[in-house]
């Protein structure tokens, strides 16, 4: 499904943080990403979202080139395969539970978006994260263990093939760590999604079929 070859980036104050680093990801896998700060994962995250660019190497989704597409196309793409998790919520204040959760149809004139399999889908997402009875409050009258499986919701609104997510549980505690991990390989179950998370929760990581360390550069296996 995917195939990162001899990626390689680096920053100038930072220097190399990527070197000729090889991926591959095969469909419905569960894969977390560890290492420490400033090692580089967000930048690797990014580069498969097409978020940021790489300096040499190539990515591959579902057999395609898709490291040298341009802007208008990336975002194509990130829309039609990609979902994304981050660490905070980013939901909008203004707008309730489920105005957040649908905003990602916004970006599309498809009639499905307003079907009532699409609207069933989104209830049955909701109720199996638990935030049914949620979607007409607004992000400040929630937790912060709900904002965040609000996130998970949006995220899979557009059933994504696959779901990236960067620290999604780095603001919250060991029993809402263990619910979104939970959630997380559900999602994974239920719907085939693939998904790479990059964490320092250990608790997390070891929820998924493998985990990889990236250190120097590079991604050496710690769990198959």
């Amino acid at each position: 499904m995917l195939i990162l070859r001899n990626i390689s980036k680096s920053y100038p104050q930072r220097g190399q943080v990527l070197r000729n680093l090889e991926l591959k990801v095969e469909k419905g896998d569960t894969l977390a990403i560890t290492g420490p700060s400033g090692s580089g994962k967000t930048t690797l995250l990014n580069i498969i979202g097409l978020l940021d660019q790489t300096e040499a190497g190539e990515v591959k989704f579902n057999g395609k080139e898709v490291s040298g597409l341009n802007q208008e196309e990336a975002a194509l793409y990130r829309h039609n395969n990609i979902g994304f998790v981050f660490q905070e919520h980013l939901l909008l204040p203004y707008l309730s539970v489920i105005e957040n959760i649908e905003l990602p149809l916004l970006a599309s004139a498809s009639k499905e978006n307003n079907s009532d399999h699409t609207r069933k889908y989104i209830f049955d997402l909701m109720v199996k994260c638990g935030i049914a009875e949620l979607k007409n409050k607004l992000p400040h009258q929630i937790s912060g263990g709900e904002a965040q499986r609000v996130t998970l919701v949006r995220a899979l609104v557009k059933n994504p093939a696959l779901l990236l997510a960067d620290e999604p549980t780095g603001s919250l505690d060991n029993k809402n760590t263990n619910i979104l991990a939970n959630l997380l390989l559900e999602m994974n179950r239920e719907y085939k999604t693939t998904i790479i998370t990059v964490t320092h929760s250990r608790t997390l990581a070891k929820k998924m079929g493998r985990v990889l360390e990236l250190k120097n550069g590079s991604l050496i296996p710690l769990k198959s």
